[in-house]
């Protein structure tokens, strides 16, 4: 409805559910992209549907297309833009390429080119349940008849979405989360997504930033509901993207708990779960759980674009008890098949786990978290606090410091201006973000990418902070502005845990770095000036 109303369609009718139903739309409908639904042209070759389709597609890419249309390339085009925002793994196209090249992957029968089982052919079911059953630690085999296969995870939640929910109903999320799937449930379905907010701050039962506690749920959830928005689902993204959490099993507990208590269904998102690059950090999935409080309504999906490095293979997995959800969404299969060739590929893939446990997964892991080290620790000389986690292909950092007002707009703009200088990052509110100033880089890289790109972003980042104190000292008495947090201020914590600093632990050289870091991310001394005291 309000999307409708900004793009000048008209929007139909006042009853009552739609009125109520307002104040949380409204509250959104400028989050969703990086663009002013208003400044699009009404198309009259379209429906009301496909204007606002038109709209999300010009308001998400912006810096997509850009990036289209000027790729870095070493040799013929090394001034072009860097691409540090689309989630992609660029460390395995070697291993990757030899693998689905090999003989046993060219296999070409008459049941591979005619039309399958919708729910994909039954080679690939089987052979998915095992690899869950086997990766996911399940305490029994599951079962290839609550498999489903589709091109991707998108069509996934897009499908998920229409059969659990009628138009205009609601999903629930937590924010900061992955933006495609705002289009994912919204295009075809018209469901809208009701937003858990969490924030940096360390306080009553968050004990670390961007924590997702049950009480955040039930806030958000009773908020929808005063409001007339009928919720009938939860999202949970484990390992959770932008942030790179990995809930534990006990939380996990709490939140299929919660759901049970409001008979919401539980789609969880698994993409990531053989992206967790250190051996300190333990991934559980849902489908590892002993006894799932309700598996009628617990639904988990998991592709192999992010773990095995193939974004460019769209291919997606559903499991599911729930045969009536199993049918209902294969009805909708006819529209996202994966082809026969493909389903065979990924089926010989998946089978073959001593190459995935011995070769692949060892490298990838290991080049993963070079990777991450190296951004890392650019960000720790850069004196930029950032969630340090040890999953996905994504950092979390705070770029809050180089906003002097602390807006969106300030955000966007610092955002345009990584753009303007070739590097593309992911600003916070393309993640719904509640609080300007946070983006997400992308590390899965090569190294060459890595250091210029990096050096791209110290920059802007430099330029940045001169701007800011040459326009303290013009206005020494608006330095500090009402309401904009200090970086000091706020616990977000550089490591992914703190430890107490222990001889065996630490040394001299460490604890020098960790004051200069903890020195270089502190402004006191810029605004605490020897002028600014006389």
């Amino acid at each position: 409805q309000a999307l409708s109303e900004i793009a000048g369609m008209g929007g139909g009718g006042g009853d009552l559910q739609e009125m109520r139903a307002r104040p949380l739309g409204e509250r959104r409908v400028d989050l969703h992209g990086f663009c002013n639904p208003s400044d699009f042209q009404r198309s009259p070759y379209l429906s009301a549907r496909g204007n606002i389709a038109n709209i999300f597609r010009g308001s998400t890419e912006e810096g997509y297309k850009a990036y289209h249309a000027d790729k870095y390339d070493e040799d013929k085009n090394p001034n072009g833009i860097i691409n540090f925002g689309t989630s992609e793994n660029k460390l395995c196209f070697d291993l990757m390429s030899k693998r689905l090249t090999q003989t046993d992957m060219n296999l070409m029968e008459p049941p591979l080119l005619q039309y399958p089982d919708w729910k994909g052919h039954m080679f690939l079911r089987e052979e998915v349940a095992r690899f869950l059953t086997y990766y996911c630690k399940a305490p029994a085999p599951l079962k290839a008849e609550n498999v489903i296969v589709l091109n991707g995870c998108g069509s996934l939640f897009s499908a998920l979405a229409t059969v659990l929910c009628d138009p205009g109903e609601a999903v629930l999320i937590a924010t900061p989360f992955y933006g495609g799937i705002t289009q994912s449930v919204f295009l075809y379905g018209n469901v809208k997504l009701v937003y858990a907010y969490l924030d940096s701050k360390i306080t009553g039962t968050s004990t670390r930033p961007f924590q997702l506690t049950v009480e955040k749920l039930e806030k958000a959830l009773q908020d929808a509901r005063a409001e007339g928005v009928t919720v009938r689902a939860l999202i949970l993204l484990n390992p959770q993207n932008p942030l790179g959490d990995i809930y534990s099993l006990s939380e996990l507990r709490d939140y299929l708990e919660f759901a049970k208590r409001h008979e919401l269904h539980v789609i969880v998102d698994e993409i990531y779960m053989l992206s967790v690059f250190d051996e300190s950090a333990t991934f559980h999935s849902v489908l590892g759980m002993d006894r799932l409080p309700d598996p009628q309504r617990t639904h988990v999906m998991w592709g192999i674009s992010k773990d095995f490095a193939v974004s460019g293979i769209r291919f997606g997995t559903l499991y599911t008890e729930n045969q009536d959800v199993a049918n209902a969404v294969a009805s909708l299969c006819y529209f996202h098949g994966v082809c026969g060739p493909v389903q065979h590929k990924v089926a010989q893939l998946l089978r073959d786990r001593d190459w995935i446990n011995q070769v692949y997964l060892r490298a990838n892991h290991a080049r993963l978290k070079a990777a991450h080290t190296y951004v890392t620790d650019e960000l720790k000389t850069l004196g930029v606090p950032f969630l340090n986690r040890n999953a996905g292909f994504f950092v979390w950092i705070d770029f809050r410091k180089y906003l002097k007002t602390g807006t969106f707009e300030e955000e966007l703009l610092l955002w345009r201006r990584f753009l303007d200088n070739k590097v593309l990052l992911s600003c916070g509110k393309a993640f719904e973000c509640s609080e300007p100033g946070w983006f997400r880089i992308i590390f899965a890289d090569k190294t060459h990418r890595l250091q210029l790109g990096m050096q791209r972003i110290r920059k802007v980042l430099e330029e940045r902070e001169q701007e800011i104190l040459a326009e303290e000292k013009e206005q020494p008495c608006q330095s500090d502005q009402d309401g904009k947090a200090d970086s000091t201020d706020e616990v977000i914590f550089v490591s992914r845990h703190q430890e107490p600093a222990s001889a065996g632990s630490s040394n001299l050289g460490d604890l020098i770095g960790l004051l200069q870091q903890q020195m270089r991310s502190s402004d006191w001394l810029q605004k605490n000036t020897a002028e600014q005291f006389a």
